[in-house]
Order: structure tokens, then C-alpha cells, then sequence
């Protein structure tokens, strides 16, 4: 709706006069106080009439005449000087505005809009309704690739348009309270990114399953059924958040861990196993390099120090370690890091399918993170944004990474003893040194307040929706340029859909309102609609509720008692081929393996081993994908791994 301003104009073009004191022109009152960022004008309204006071409203740009000039105010507190108003008498009110640019006319004739101020108002300068034009120039923002996002509240008859390309360079944030329309924001912006950067590949870290539905046709959608994330994908750190479950892990289960892992991964190269392999020996393997490992390597090198101690009590953390490890295995939330698909190299699938490269048309990935333990959430965040930002740095600026944090202050909130160290290291990493590799951030949180101010302040462009919390709306004011403090006076109260935009991206702050967004691309979580049919039976699957509650499926062990009777009559003498025969300590590892393989718990050193043995199908029912833990102990027996 145009502005009550604008309505009055009886005729088109006479806003823009500025002939004397007429009725109808654009005159409104004139200056009685200036200093060097505010001004205080002084407007009568004669006879009790409200049709001057109509003009006025908090939020509104005026104009100030100063000789050929026009200097830009926006208007943030007005009120009366007498505290009653008189009906019948003139009124004097008084409305304070703040400096925030001019519009300045060259000796030939062209005006161009500038954030500095050559002349200020003098006392009983006129200010007046702002031109249309004046209100283009202003928020024009001057690149010829800007793209338009929505319409400016003051006069929707103008676009609000924004710099993509600026905006991308050092980072966005949208914040806003819970309803106020931040997930269309998102939306809205996205779109305008990819249709302005064909090289722009996007990841949202979707925490409520919600943005799949606004992208149908460019997005690739991972959940916890089509994910495939190796477990060697992860750090030493991350990797612990999941086998501790979000707890601080033990020190010297972690330090063992260091040394396992590295082993583990050595002997599926086929190096020297960490059994044979002297302690001086230097290794460009550590614990942190991403290449595959077993976990039936693993194990077996945990049971293998166990074995070499005088008293199985003496080192309860070794026996403490290995029963988180198989617990974590054998845990059916976790399939996504423990399928079969996790013991070969699929570094190279991986990083492509999450990270669309060539992409295939679908340069958005949706990354829906509701369906996966809580433990997990800040270990996969972690993996993802690094792996994000090493793609840039590596690739040379061949590919322009987005990575978009919903819910950002889960991942850095302000509190540095909450969150997850490693997580938040690799998002505080994209945003200080990612434009510098195309690695973009964006930032979506309602708690601003709860966020670490030190990202924020990496985001060189804010939308600031609707704020209700003293808080949150203190940390936007102190991101805001001083010159533009009082553009967030009124934050607590603008409508659902509407923003002030301030930043790289947009000329002078500005409020305006976000396009809509076609009802069937608008974000929304599985299975939400806007319209309920009262009449229609309920078409909700109990038993499919209970079993994803549970995750858990019923075991097939056909085909692994095959595999794994075949297996038993073709495994060669390795020992004989090698030339081992009679080594104590290489018996005793062959006998750790053959516990592992047969899956007897009687004979076994504790109990840990038949979770082992459940996980390959023998046991209990799991929901792991069949062969996953069975691939990796039959493809390559551990024997095999020793050298003499």
C-alpha cells in the first residue's frame, strides 16, 4: 500500500514541486536545532488539523533543502511540545530525524546520491516530502548485476533491490524471531544467488527438514536413508563426539585412539602395522588424515595391547574404549557411518554428491540433520563446513561455495564453553578467511544474542527481521554503523516479511518487504500443509512410526552364512606363506582375529566381541546395512596385514 504521503498528491508529478508554501506541496516544516548526525524540525498543524501530522511516521525518509542540495533524514521520534492537543488550536510538534546522506546536483545537471553530507541544515531550513526519485537514487545500489528481492515499505511502488555479488563476498546473516519469515527469506535469496552465480554451489545445514520442499528442482535432498558419510571422514576430535556420545572424552581413551586409528589406517594401505612397526618410524599417516580404515582393524589392535599386559585389569581404559567403539558400531542410528559403503575409498562420490560438483543442474544440497542423534549433529557440522572450506582453498576458485547455517547459534553460540570446539573452529574459519577462497557463509538464527558476536561481525550484510528481545536487538544496533543506529529504533515492531537491510549489499540501510514466494516452493517440514481436510481419515502408518522410533529392522543372515562358510574353506595359510609360523605374538594376534571372525563369546577376552559378532547378523536385530561390519572382515583378513 503507497504511503498516506503519496495519496494526497491530488495530481500526478505535484509531489515532486517545491513551489513555496502552497497547499498541496511537498513542505512539511522547517529546522529549529542541527548537529552533527541529527536534526530537530519544527512542524504547526493549524486548527487541530491532522493533515500535516498524517506526512509524518517513524521510519519515513525526508528531504532538508540546502541550497541546491537535498540532504536525506529519516525520521525516528516526534512528538508535541504541549502535552494535550487542541482541537481548535495550532499545534507545534517537533520530530527528530538523523543525517544519513545527500543528494547533490553537479554543475552540469546530474544528481547522484552520496552517504556523506558537504553542507548541513541551517536553522529554518525547509524539509519536505522525499522525491520518488530521490528514493531510487538512494537505494539504488549502483551495480548493474543487482537483482531485485522485494518493495521498499516506504513506497512499494519502488523495488528494493540488493548487490548479490557483494553480498556473497563477505557474508550475510538473516535474524529474526521465530514466524516472522526468515526461512522465505532464505529462500528468496537463494534463488537470486544461483540465478546470478552459475558457479555458486550451495549447502544448508537444515536442522528442521524444511527447505527441501521450497527447492523441488535444484536441490538434492541427503537424510539419514541416503547418507553415506565414512567414518574416517572425521577427525580425531569429531570422530570422538560420536564414540563419547557429546561427552568429554577420557584422555588416555584418546590418546589410544590416536594411536590405534593411525595404525588402522596404515595397514589398509598394506603398510607395516602398527604391531611391527617401530616407534621411530615417521609416517605422513595420522589420525586426522581422511583416508579408509577398518573398524575390525581397530578392534583388533585394541585386543592385541590388551593381550600384551601381565593383568587384564591392569588398563581398564583400554577395555572401556573398545566397548564404546562397539557400542557405536553396532548403534543403528549411526548407519550412515558404518554401512558398507564406508570401507572402500568413496572419497571422491562423497564429496561430489554433497557438494554438487559438476552439480547435474542441482547446485543446492539440503542437508536434513532432524533425523540424526544429537551427538552426531555438531560432529557432522563440523566435517561439512571444514570439507567446504577446503574445497575452495584447493580448488583454485574453480567453484564458489554457500554454506548456509540454520539455527547458527546451535553451532557458535556466544558462551565459548557450550557448543562444539572443532564446529565451531571450522565455521569461524569460513568466515574470516573464506571470501578469500569463493567460500561463503550465511547465517540464519532468531538469537542473535546467542550468537558468537565475533561472526556476526564477520557478516558484512544483515537482514534484521522482527526482534522482540532487548538482547538480541542491542547486538544488531551495535553492527550497524553509528551513522544508521536509529534505523534499528523501531526493529521490535515491523511486520511479518519485512527487513531493514543494511551492509555491503544495499547503499543506506533500508526497510523493505521480501517478494513472496510461490505457496509451493515456501519452506516447510515433512508432511506440513496449510490446509487440513477435517473429513479425510488420517493416513499415518503406526508400525513405520514405532520402527523409525527404533530404528530397527529385522536381520536377513542368509547371505553373510555363506559368505562367511566360504570364506572359512578359501582363507589361505597366511602365515605359512609368510613365513610366520611360530611366532608367539603373532599367533596370539591370529587368535584375537579368529574370536572376531567366529564370534564366540565364550572364548573371546570379554564380552565386547559379540556385539561384534551381532553386528555382522548372528545377533540381535540392527537396522546397519547388511555386509557392513561382514565386508570388512572377510574382503581382507587381518593376517594378511602382518609382515614379518
Amino acid at each position: 500500500m503507497l504511503e498516506s504521503g503519496y495519496q494526497l498528491a491530488p495530481r500526478a508529478g505535484e509531489m515532486d514541486r517545491r513551489d513555496g508554501l502552497k497547499p498541496g506541496n511537498r513542505f512539511l516544516g522547517r529546522v529549529v536545532g542541527c548537529n552533527g548526525s541529527r536534526a530537530t524540525i519544527a512542524a504547526v498543524a493549524e486548527n487541530g488539523e491532522t493533515s500535516l501530522t498524517e506526512l509524518w511516521s517513524v521510519g519515513k525518509l525526508v528531504s532538508i533543502s540546502v541550497g541546491s542540495n537535498r540532504v536525506v533524514a529519516l525520521v525516528y521520534s516526534m512528538q508535541t511540545i504541549s502535552e494535550g492537543w487542541g482541537e481548535e488550536a495550532s499545534n507545534t510538534f517537533r520530530i527528530e530525524v538523523e543525517l544519513m546522506g545527500e543528494v547533490q546536483v553537479g554543475p552540469d545537471g546530474p544528481e547522484a546520491f552520496s552517504a556523506g553530507i558537504s553542507r548541513y541544515p541551517y536553522l529554518g531550513a525547509i524539509a519536505h516530502r522525499i522525491r520518488v526519485s530521490d528514493l531510487a537514487r538512494i537505494y539504488d545500489p549502483g551495480q548493474s548485476d543487482s537483482c531485485v528481492i522485494g518493495k521498499l515499505t516506504q513506497d512499494e511502488s519502488l523495488d528494493a533491490t540488493i548487490h548479490v555479488p557483494s553480498m556473497l563476498a563477505k557474508h550475510f546473516a538473516i535474524v529474526g524471531t521465530t514466524g516472522v519469515g526468515k526461512s522465505t527469506a532464505v529462500t528468496l535469496l537463494l534463488n537470486k544467488a544461483i540465478a546470478a552465480d552459475p558457479k555458486l554451489r550451495v549447502l544448508i545445514l537444515d536442522p528442521h527438514n524444511e527447505f527441501a520442499a521450497a527447492f523441488p528442482d535444484q536441490a538434492v535432498v541427503i537424510d539419514t536413508d541416503t547418507l553415506d558419510l565414512p567414518f574416517w571422514f572425521f577427525r580425531l576430535e569429531e570422530l570422538a563426539e560420536v564414540i563419547f556420545r557429546g561427552r568429554p572424552p577420557v584422555p588416555d581413551e584418546l590418546d589410544i585412539l590416536r594411536d590405534v586409528i593411525a595404525d588402522a589406517k596404515r595397514a589398509f594401505k598394506g603398510t607395516e602395522s602398527g604391531l611391527m612397526r617401530r616407534h621411530t618410524e615417521r609416517s605422513s599417516i595420522t589420525a586426522d588424515t581422511p583416508v579408509p580404515y577398518r573398524i575390525a582393524d581397530l578392534l583388533a589392535m585394541i585386543d592385541e595391547r590388551i593381550g600384551r599386559l601381565e593383568g587384564r585389569n591392569d588398563k581398564p581404559h583400554l577395555r572401556s574404549l573398545k566397548n564404546r567403539i562397539v557400542s557405536a558400531v553396532n548403534d543403528p542410528r549411526y548407519h550412515f557411518m558404518f554401512s558398507q559403503n564406508t570401507i572402500t575409498d568413496t572419497i571422491e562420490d562423497t564429496i561430489a554428491r554433497i557438494f554438487r560438483i559438476p552439480g547435474d543442474d542441482r547446485p543446492i544440497a539440503t542437508f536434513e540433520l532432524a533425523g540424526i542423534p544429537s551427538e552426531v549433529v555438531n560432529s557432522l557440522a563440523s566435517v561439512l563446513c571444514r570439507m567446504a572450506f577446503e574445497i575452495g582453498l584447493w580448488g583454485n576458485g574453480a567453484i564458489h561455495m554457500l554454506v548456509v547455517c540454520e539455527e547458527a547459534h546451535r553451532y557458535v553460540p556466544a558462551d565459548p564453553t557450550l557448543g562444539f570446539l572443532p564446529t565451531r573452529q571450522a565455521i569461524a574459519r569460513i568466515a574470516k578467511e573464506g571470501r578469500k577462497y569463493g567460500v561463503s557463509l550465511g547465517i540464519i538464527t532468531q538469537r542473535p544474542g546467542e550468537l558468537d558476536p565475533t561472526i556476526l561481525s564477520q557478516c558484512s550484510t544483515v537482514f534484521a527481521m522482527r526482534l522482540a528481545n532487548d538482547r538480541d536487538q542491542e547486538i544488531i544496533r551495535s553492527a550497524i554503523s553509528n551513522s544508521s543506529i536509529s534505523t534499528t529504533s523501531f526493529i521490535s515492531s515491523i511486520g511479518n516479511g519485512e527487513a531493514i537491510a543494511f551492509g555491503e549489499a544495499v547503499a543506506v540501510p533500508m526497510r523493505m518487504r521480501f517478494a513472496r514466494v510461490e505457496d509451493a516452493r515456501l519452506p516447510r517440514a515433512h508432511g506440513i500443509t496449510d490446509k487440513v481436510d477435517d473429513d479425510a481419515p488420517p493416513l499415518a502408518d503406526l508400525r513405520s512410526i514405532i520402527s523409525r522410533m527404533r530404528a530397527v529392522n529385522g536381520p536377513d543372515i542368509s547371505s553373510f552364512q555363506q559368505s562367511y562358510l566360504a570364506a572359512q574353506t578359501k582363507q589361505p595359510p597366511v602365515h605359512e606363506e609368510n613365513g610366520l609360523r611360530g611366532n608367539p605374538e603373532i599367533e596370539r594376534f591370529d587368535r584375537i582375529r579368529a574370536q572376531i571372525l567366529s564370534g564366540d563369546a565364550d572364548r573371546a577376552s570379554d564380552r565386547s566381541a559379540t556385539a561384534v559378532k551381532q553386528q555382522a547378523g548372528f545377533g540381535p536385530p540392527s537396522s546397519l546395512r547388511e555386509g557392513s561390519l561382514r565386508d570388512s572382515l572377510l574382503k581382507r583378513p587381518l593376517g594378511s596385514l602382518i609382515r614379518k
